[in-house]
This record gives C-alpha cells, sequence and structure tokens, in this order.
C-alpha cells in the first residue's frame, strides 16, 4: 500500500525548493513531520521477541494533526468522552457552507476567516432557535470545521451537530421543537448566515476581497434530522485529527503521478483521481491548519460556561424516560471513569506469532538535518 509519507519523501523536498518561501510555518511543519513519522529519525524501541528473539524495531509517530497514520487512540478517547456528553434525546445536522467566492480569502486568511465562519454559523442558529415562533430555546452545538470535499479541493464548511429541541429561558423546562423533522427554517437560516458572514468581513478589512456577486447568490444550509447523533458524532470524530485522505485511499505513485480514489458525492460512483506529485501535495496542504487553530468549538448548552444549564437540561431529560428503545451498537460509554487503566498489551511477535516483544533498548531520534535556505521562487505553494 502506498502511503502519504513516501510522496512527501520523495515529492516534498522538490516542493519544498519552488514553494517555501511562500508556504505558511504549519505547511513547512507537516511536510516536515509527516516524512519522519515512524523512521529512525523521531527515535523509538528496539524490541526483542521472547520466544523466537526475532528483533523488531518500533519508530515513534509524528503525532502532527494532519498525519494519517497518528493519533487512532487520541479519536478513540474524544469520541467515548463526546458520546458520555450528548444529551438523550433527537438531533439536527446542520452543514454551512462558504461559497466559492470566498474559498481564496479563506486560504489566505485562515484563522480569521474559518474563525468567523464558526461564529457566524453558530450565531445564526442561535438566534433563529430563540425565536418563540421556531423553538424558543437554547439548544446545545458541537461545531466541526471540514475545509475539503472527497477530490480534496477546497470546500470549507463547518458541520453543526444540534440537540432538536432547548432549555426554556427561564430554565424551567426543556422544550421539543414543533415537529421532529423541523428545527428551524434552512432559507431563513441561510440569509442570516451570510449576512453575519459578510459583516465580521468587514469588521475584520476583508471584505474588499470578496467577489460582489458572494452577497447577491443563495448561501447553501443543509438542516436534516440527525437521529440520536451517535452515527453523526462517529462520523465528526473520523476527521479530527487527520484531513479526510486515508493511506488506504491512495492506490499508486508512479512516475511522478499520484492516483487515490474517493466516492462523488453526488453519484455515489466510485472515482479515481490521477494528479501531478505537485498538485497531489497543493491540495494536501490547502486542508493543513494554522498552528492551535480548534477545529471543535461548542455552543449554547455545550459551551464550557454553560455545564449547570447542561446537567440541567440532562436532568429533566432523563426524567422523562427514553423516548426510543437505545441502539446497543451507538450507546453511549459509561462516563464514569475505571479506577485504574488498563496497561496497554505488549505487542505479539510478527515473526512467530507466539511471543511478546520486550524492550530491549530505547532509540534516540536521530540529529535535525537543517533544510535548504529557499529560493524564494514565485507563485502560490
Amino acid at each position: 500500500m502506498v502511503e502519504l509519507a513516501e510522496i512527501v519523501r520523495e515529492a516534498g523536498p522538490a516542493y519544498r525548493q519552488r514553494f517555501a518561501a511562500r508556504m505558511p510555518p504549519s505547511h513547512l511543519k507537516a511536510l516536515r513531520d509527516i516524512e519522519r513519522c515512524r523512521t529512525a529519525a523521531l527515535g523509538g524501541h528496539l524490541r526483542q521477541c521472547d520466544a523466537c528473539q526475532a528483533l523488531v524495531y518500533s519508530y515513534h509517530s509524528c503525532r502532527n494533526r494532519h498525519c494519517p497514520k497518528c493519533h487512532g487512540e487520541q479519536t478513540r478517547r474524544w469520541l467515548a468522552q463526546h458520546r458520555a456528553r450528548l444529551l438523550p434525546g433527537a438531533y439536527s445536522l446542520l452543514t454551512f457552507t462558504l461559497p466559492a467566492q470566498l474559498r481564496d480569502v479563506a486560504r489566505a486568511h485562515q484563522t480569521r476567516v474559518y474563525s468567523l465562519l464558526f461564529t457566524a454559523a453558530a450565531e445564526s442558529l442561535r438566534t433563529l432557535a430563540a425565536d418563540p415562533r421556531y423553538l424558543g430555546a437554547r439548544p446545545g452545538l458541537l461545531a466541526v470545521l471540514h475545509t475539503w470535499t472527497r477530490a480534496l479541493r477546497s470546500h470549507p464548511h463547518v458541520h453543526l451537530l444540534v440537540t432538536a429541541g432547548g432549555l426554556t429561558p427561564d430554565q424551567a423546562t426543556w422544550r421539543d421543537p414543533r415537529s421532529p423533522t423541523f428545527l428551524v427554517p434552512a432559507r431563513a437560516l441561510s440569509v442570516l448566515f451570510r449576512g453575519k458572514v459578510k459583516a465580521a468581513l468587514e469588521r475584520a478589512g476583508l471584505l474588499p476581497l470578496v467577489r460582489p456577486k458572494a452577497w447577491t447568490k443563495r448561501w447553501v444550509v443543509h438542516v436534516q434530522p440527525a437521529g440520536t447523533g451517535q452515527q453523526v458524532l462517529d462520523y465528526l470524530a473520523r476527521y479530527l485529527f487527520r484531513i479526510a485522505l486515508a493511506n488506504s485511499r491512495i492506490e499508486r505513485f508512479q512516475d511522478g503521478q499520484v492516483t487515490f480514489r474517493y466516492r462523488d458525492h453526488a453519484s455515489g460512483q466510485l472515482q479515481h483521481c490521477r494528479l501531478p506529485a505537485e498538485e497531489f501535495l497543493r491540495r494536501f496542504l490547502q486542508h493543513v491548519l494554522p498552528r492551535g487553530f480548534t477545529k471543535v468549538r461548542s455552543y449554547g448548552l455545550y459551551s464550557p460556561t454553560a455545564a449547570p444549564a447542561l446537567a440541567h437540561a440532562r436532568e429533566l431529560l432523563t426524567a422523562r424516560g427514553p423516548t426510543a428503545a437505545p441502539d446497543p451498537s451507538t450507546a453511549a460509554p459509561d462516563p464514569t471513569p475505571s479506577p485504574e487503566p488498563t496497561p496497554r498489551p505488549e505487542p505479539t511477535c510478527p515473526t512467530c506469532r507466539r511471543g511478546v516483544l520486550r524492550i530491549l533498548q530505547t532509540l534516540p531520534p536521530a540529529p535535525p538535518v537543517p533544510p535548504p535556505t529557499p529560493p524564494g521562487t514565485r507563485g502560490p505553494p
């Protein structure tokens, strides 16, 4: 199986040589980390089988949040934690998408534009949810940023997993929506979202960079029921700590060309995309976020400052009793932590499949190699 790290090791040096002067630090770090991931450069351990005496080298992960080989355990922990936090009851999934006219601005000003995308989406929903004509209550919102299509093109959007109902302003009652399939009107939400983004861009001094057509077209906001929210949470967790490109989707890397597969969203058909390595890396890197940027945010009842209100809402919903039979495959785990963590088992020997690998030696990281001085060529990365 071809891995992203192989492509980065072979094509990354030429990419950096051509574009390093214009690449943000987060892009340079992602390439450097991924090409060193699980190699001697990061150090590791030398293990020996206690049965057949075979020697096995295991190297450390880079832990870069954009690496497809890292963060499996972190993803599982996050999913368990948020499953336990979900309020019992029904949910809706809302998706707020930036139009094509804003994608260049978003890429050039990631921190500002993606932050205001979060804020505009959450404020738009909270405004309509507070309206007595629709809900007249305060729901819980969990927001996750995605910036890609399945073909790795730029497509910034925010998913909101929202409780289908909320706590009334006096916090005395949990109020359900008028219909199980209706939370707020998508058309009104779209207009409100567009206006809030425009106002935020104006405050940030970025409005002149946006083509005027963006403000006359209809913006895409999608609202749909999401059951108990468990399946949506599973989907969101899949891409929290990596970009939507698993190594298993990369089919070939040959003659400077990368071929990967994806399923077309509209037709459902499996498609194959063949790109020069430079274009493949460009598409990948445009989804690398700035260091420290938070791509998961909570609002309303799920806000960190709303812990008492969240606890009260849980009491009200629990007192109602279950509204439907729980699905054992998606049931939230017991939030009570175990008194003692279960130790990780020693790995089994891949040679004899019988013995256990014991650490024989700790391997220090290799000395870093200084990167070449960028030539300062023109052109976007």
